[in-house]
């Protein structure tokens, strides 16, 4: 057998098509030899730097030119949904705040909101706007990693340092506000764990002004940069009417047109309010979307500004002690559980109070029966929470309507008929989570 006999790749017929396995060899032979198919099936992902995650994209190219492109997930899946079924109520809260990783407190303020709603209560007045102010920041935190990740994988390797330094900016702070940089478990039924540090107010204008200051530079850095711009407009074009028809949400939705933001559309919290703008665009490419997530980080932080004035003093969890867990929380001195003047309290002066704390921190509380759902405004578009109660002290159903999920649909129709490397782009833009897709 001589050596031109030699394939440089092995070949085997599957399902999506001839698929190469490449071991060495130079690509163009590889491509000669399947000219006779010509087309080629390749997988991207989803161990890759540029599918935004643990995402799997299959591939049937001709050429440089995408002809089919189809999204597998479920590499990361972690069966959340199915384990809050398992928990108390209140103990649900770590295992959403795990979803979406880059949007926590989203999914915290969803799934407790859809509790109260069950409850028929409502979390005090300062406990709302906390959790107005905690949404925006985490909002910028989450577009800002969609800054930086789509311009690394697009090559701006400045444009990701820059990205992730304005993100720990971020991250200090809520770390400051919650304990937590991330999965903060900082929103609960009934309000929040524990009030904002005595300094809060000074550390948020600190961080407003240094956001104000550094946002410029996104724009002297990308918005006008020749090549990020042949990069991004015209690419994973998709109009407001497929948006429609796949159920698309959130910046891809409103980078075709359509003004819907639910904070305006079906506002919670108090979010009627609160003065921002939804900022749109028609081009509804992907350079219409990053310019949106930018203008929204400033449409964010005029909300954060803003509730820094409404925070008046006052209960940050509701009065009902059948609720409010954990019970008078606040931090001990070394840093973690209750104050010792609880523990004092409860220890040894009222056994009527450590039965009760025993009860509602292991049992946990009784929801009415019911189901519900209540969606928010996560940074990716529609996070919606369906919850199932049975009259117990844990959920009978968790199902969540995860806009990562419902915006990967968007990948095929932005793709094909696109190049190679207009897929990154796209996947870049819709800016999915796979931690939220795949719970």
């Amino acid at each position: 057998m001589t050596t031109n006999d030699i394939h440089p790749a092995d070949e085997r017929d599957t399902t999506e098509g001839r698929v190469y396995t490449v071991t060495g060899g130079d690509w163009d032979e590889i491509l000669d030899d399947a000219i006779h198919d010509e087309r080629i099936v390749i997988n991207l992902g989803p161990q890759h730097p540029s599918t935004h995650g643990v995402l799997r994209l299959v591939l049937e190219l001709e050429g440089e030119t995408v002809t089919q492109a189809r999204s597998v997930v479920g590499y990361l899946h972690t069966g959340i949904e199915k384990n809050c079924e398992y928990r108390t109520w209140t103990q649900g809260v770590t295992f959403v705040t795990r979803m979406d990783y880059l949007a926590p407190l989203s999914n915290e303020a969803a799934y407790c909101l859809a509790i109260e709603k069950l409850l028929g209560i409502e979390a005090p007045r300062r406990a709302q706007v906390a959790r107005v102010m905690l949404l925006e920041l985490n909002r910028i935190s989450s577009h800002l990693v969609a800054l930086a990740t789509g311009g690394m994988e697009l090559g701006s390797l400045t444009a990701m340092t820059a990205g992730f330094r304005e993100r720990e900016e971020v991250l200090h702070l809520l770390e400051h506000l919650t304990g937590l940089r991330m999965n903060h478990a900082f929103i609960r039924p009934g309000g929040l764990a524990q009030d904002l540090p005595a300094d809060y107010h000074q550390k948020v204008t600190d961080f407003i002004k240094v956001m104000d200051s550094r946002l410029p530079d996104y724009d002297k850095l990308l918005t006008g940069q020749p090549i990020w711009r042949n990069r991004l407009v015209g690419v994973g074009y998709l109009p407001v009417d497929a948006c429609l028809a796949l159920g698309v949400t959130g910046p891809i939705l409103r980078s075709a047109g359509l003004a819907w933001d639910l904070r305006k559309t079906e506002p919670y919290l108090g979010y009627e309010e609160y003065d921002f703008e939804v900022p749109t665009s028609n081009a509804a490419d992907s350079f219409a979307r990053y310019l949106l997530r930018v203008e929204e980080i400033h449409q964010s932080l005029k909300i954060v500004a803003q509730c820094l004035k409404k925070l008046e003093p006052g209960p940050v969890m509701v009065a009902d002690q059948k609720i409010a867990w954990p019970a008078k929380l606040s931090i001990g001195a070394d840093g973690m559980g209750n104050s010792l003047e609880h523990v004092r309290k409860i220890m040894g002066q009222s056994m009527e109070s450590l039965i009760h704390h025993f009860k509602l921190v292991t049992e946990g509380f009784k929801v009415p029966a019911g189901q519900v759902y209540v969606p928010v405004e996560s940074p990716r578009g529609e996070l919606g929470y369906h919850l199932v109660s049975d009259g117990g002290t844990r959920p009978m159903r968790v199902h969540v309507r995860e806009p990562s999920f419902i915006n990967l649909q968007s990948m095929p129709a932005m793709s094909e008929g696109g190049m190679v490397a207009d897929v990154i782009a796209a996947v870049a833009s819709i800016d999915p989570v796979m931690g939220g897709c795949d719970r």
